[in-house]
């Protein structure tokens, strides 16, 4: 990870990328617009997250947490038990 970013608590540090679908159409429908979880990777942990550890694959609901930019580059700060579950 080149961030340098401490999560508090129980505070999840992830990136994540917004998709763009293609429809048949030719259209591009943006994750934005879309009802579904969202995958991300967790880049770092807070002292009190217990079930997850830098480098796991996660499922999370688009509406979570807080978006920040660091470096041009989007990231996400969410509790851990907003998270619905590790991709293996």
């Amino acid at each position: 990870m080149g961030v340098k970013f401490k999560p508090l608590k129980d505070r999840v540090f992830v990136s994540y990328t917004e998709e763009m679908e293609k429809t048949a159409g030719g259209l591009y429908i943006p994750d934005s617009a879309k009802e579904k979880p969202q995958i991300g990777k967790v880049e770092n942990v807070g002292d009190e997250v217990k079930t997850l550890k830098v480098g796991d694959k996660i499922y999370f609901d688009r509406y979570q947490g807080s978006k920040i930019n660091i470096d041009n580059v989007e990231y996400l700060i969410i509790k851990e038990e907003d998270v619905l579950g590790i991709l293996s």
